[in-house]
């Protein structure tokens, strides 16, 4: 059955208003997002338009090239885009501003970065209050001669998702391997890591089963924890779309996200006009309630026989377990947990039967907690349930925020997962020496928050910053300045640079518009595009990161420079292509536009899923305990205008909230005596923040705070069992009064 028609014209039952653009709504700007873009790049505007025009997006995963994709036609230009554009388009800073680092701690991260790119690589030594230039030359034998010194275990390496190709990723995991170290992480383990686990354990892959395009006219759009109108505001087209063919779109969330609610996009005359209205029904779960909300949704399901029950009997296994689990639960435990009500999960239920086809999103409001990988089983359980997988309009969706997460899980950049995704297996650890010429290290490696708890002699990190990234900032602050050798490779400075140490180098690295030979990246809907090098202004001194970690791990491994050269980027592609199978055809990008998807614009066709015995598994979860202290707050953190921990506006455009802002449900707060501005203290055994009121649409009992701000009031013991994520959405704290 094909999808649903996209209504031609205008519909008016979808307006927010009659107020043209917004009047007097509550709401980004994005037609300013464009003008401040102009301006701010206005001594480059030819490169900027250049990289908007012919580059792939370094922003979000949704996947552009230029400024078109391959879900609708039309232009596609977000805020978030934009506001990464002059990281690209910068000149280099003034050498002049390293020569007194307490000055330059002083700063923010927004007033470090603004300060330019880092034009040469740098060092300092302990005691010292300056960084001193030092030539590339020089920086390799430092690094090379240091990591020759210890023992391969103490080297540990980090790659986040700001920009990083595929290539990059592939080969920094392939010399730290080659220098004998299985220490490697990257951003993708700190946002979807356990829906990688719990996916490939359910249907036996790690990835969205479906297209952007079947968004576009299914019967349903769930999304949990997820909010997409600020972390990935293309897709807001794909459901303005999705709402002109009657597609249903639901949220779960305990904060009723307004751009979720409402939203004007700006490339559509009639929403920009009159905007969206975008979801039909929300679900405000207690935080951690998901597993409840879902599972006795499940359980209605079950007990009216509104089951795919071909589907389940033939291409799924676990099902009996999952339905005796449920079904044996008690209604009260699945309403205290979830915070919702049985008719509540009644409704959804209902909902979920009227539809033929669905497609349930999730984000780190999934993930990033102890039960990371059950909550996804438990999405997985409801998607089974009724059938909706390896079929045109249904799915499963971890949407990405970042454009080069995808891509970092699959090349291998993680401590015992291999290129491909593959568990570092005896056996697959053989294979990939076969492939590589060399013996793989076969000890097991250290994610990023082990590597800084165990101590490494030499810490390599690529872009990122761990004093805004991980729980309890300065107790990171003091472990990364007992690391004898700490190398930031990025293109502009941040905090953790600033952090003193026996010896910290500071190398410049390129942006992907400016790697030689073009670079890919893969989308969350696993298609995998190709980036030009686009012709514009250099830094002189900077350098692929690729390129860096192989001339080391030459120095290094003298004897493997064979296995560590490549003629030009075509060749490493068609290294790629055949050590990880199902990117066979990255050999084949060469030119802007060139793309594939691998597996095809659907995995699980038909049903058929690539586990061991073909089919789907449920998994029987229990339900959370949430045992809070009296008196305390539920508290998680929350995004507001920024892209990764890179804060552009102190006032989100999105509600207004500033980033001291302590969201709190209205009756709540009036229940304290608070009003909106008071201040306001919040703190628990791990820290405190001091921050002002902010009531709003918010789950009773819960707080949420800005992250990274929110950071020092984490456990940074807690984290899922499997993937070991953060537990950045599990947390309690108390709340006072200030005077």
């Amino acid at each position: 059955m094909p999808l649903k028609p996209v209504h031609r014209g205008w519909d008016p039952r979808h307006w927010v208003s009659l107020s043209p653009f917004g009047i007097g709504h509550v709401k980004p700007n994005n037609f300013y997002e464009v003008f401040r873009a102009f301006s701010e790049n206005r001594d480059q505007l030819n490169y900027a338009y250049k990289i908007l025009n012919e580059g792939v997006c370094d922003g979000c995963a949704l996947g552009t090239t230029g400024m078109r994709d391959w879900t609708i036609k039309g232009i596609h230009l977000c805020n978030i885009r934009l506001r990464l554009l002059r990281l690209n388009t910068m000149p280099a800073l003034n050498p002049e501003v390293l020569q007194d680092i307490s000055k330059l701690s002083q700063k923010s991260s927004a007033d470090l970065r603004e300060l330019g790119r880092i034009p040469f690589p740098l060092l300092r030594r302990k005691g010292d209050n300056h960084f001193s230039r030092i030539s590339w030359e020089d920086a390799l034998e430092h690094i090379s001669v240091r990591i020759r010194s210890t023992e391969p275990e103490k080297l540990g390496v980090y790659v986040t998702s700001r920009g990083i190709p595929n290539e990059t990723y592939y080969v920094v995991q392939k010399a730290v391997r080659a220098m004998g170290s299985n220490n490697i992480d990257n951003a993708a383990r700190i946002c979807h890591s356990p829906s990688t686990v719990a996916l490939k354990e359910a249907i036996g892959v790690g990835a969205t089963t479906c297209s952007y395009k079947d968004m576009i006219g299914t019967d349903v759009i769930v999304f949990v924890g997820s909010n997409p109108a600020v972390n990935q505001p293309v897709m807001m087209k794909y459901l303005y779309y999705a709402k002109k063919a009657g597609t249903k779109i639901i949220m779960v969330n305990p904060y009723r996200e307004p751009a979720m609610d409402k939203y004007w996009i700006p490339s559509d005359p009639e929403s920009a006009l009159f905007g969206t209205r975008v979801t039909d029904t929300f679900y405000q779960v207690l935080p951690g309630g998901d597993i409840a909300f879902l599972s006795g949704t499940l359980r209605h399901i079950i007990e009216h026989n509104w089951l795919d029950n071909a589907f389940i009997q033939d291409h799924t296994t676990g099902f009996e377990e999952v339905k005796q689990r449920v079904l044996s639960t008690p209604w009260e435990d699945f309403e205290k947990s979830s915070g919702l009500t049985r008719t509540d999960m009644l409704e959804f239920a209902l909902s979920l039967f009227k539809a033929q086809r669905g497609i349930l999103v999730w984000s780190m409001g999934v993930t990033q907690n102890t039960r990371g990988e059950d909550t996804v089983h438990a999405v997985v359980n409801l998607a089974l349930s009724r059938g909706f997988l390896g079929q045109e309009g249904s799915g499963l969706m971890p949407i990405r925020g970042h454009s080069g997460v995808q891509g970092g899980a699959e090349m291998g950049a993680y401590a015992n997962v291999l290129p491909g995704g593959i568990p570092a297996t005896s056996e697959n650890l053989a294979s990939l020496s076969e492939k590589w010429h060399f013996e793989v290290p076969v000890s097991s490696g250290l994610n990023a928050p082990e590597m800084l708890e165990q101590g490494m002699d030499v810490l390599w990190s690529i872009g990122g910053n761990f004093l805004e990234v991980l729980p309890d900032p300065e107790g990171v602050r003091a472990l990364l300045s007992k690391v004898p050798l700490r190398i930031h490779q990025d293109i502009f400075l941040t905090s953790q640079m600033l952090v003193e140490g026996d010896e910290v180098l500071i190398l410049p690295a390129t942006t992907r518009y400016e790697i030689p030979g073009g670079v890919t990246e893969t989308s969350t809907e696993r298609r995998v595009i190709f980036s030009p090098e686009i012709e514009g202004p250099r830094i002189e001194e900077a350098r692929w990161e690729g390129r860096v970690f192989l001339d080391v791990a030459k120095q290094v491994r003298p004897e493997l420079a064979e296995q560590l050269t490549y003629t030009h980027m075509g060749a490493l592609r068609e290294e790629i292509a055949r050590v990880i199978p199902m990117y066979s055809g990255i050999e084949n990008l060469r030119s802007r536009g060139d793309a594939f998807q691998y597996g095809g614009s659907m995995l699980c066709r038909g049903g058929s899923c690539p586990t061991p015995d073909g089919k789907a598994h449920f998994k029987a979860i229990g339900l959370p305990e949430r045992n809070l202290p009296e008196g305390a707050f539920s508290l998680v953190t929350r995004r507001g205008k920024q892209f990764n921990s890179m804060v552009h506006e102190h006032i989100d455009p999105v509600n207004k909230a500033p980033r001291e802002a302590i969201f709190i449900s209205h009756l709540d707060a009036e229940q304290l005596g608070l009003k909106k501005g008071d201040p306001v203290r919040v703190h628990n055994t791990h820290g405190e923040m001091l921050g002002t009121v902010f009531p709003c649409d918010l789950k009773r009992g819960s707080l949420q705070v800005h992250w990274p701000e929110g950071n020092v009031l984490l456990d940074p013991s807690k984290h899922s069992p499997k993937a070991r994520i953060p537990a950045y959405k599990e947390s309690f704290a108390f709340l006072e009064k200030r005077a």
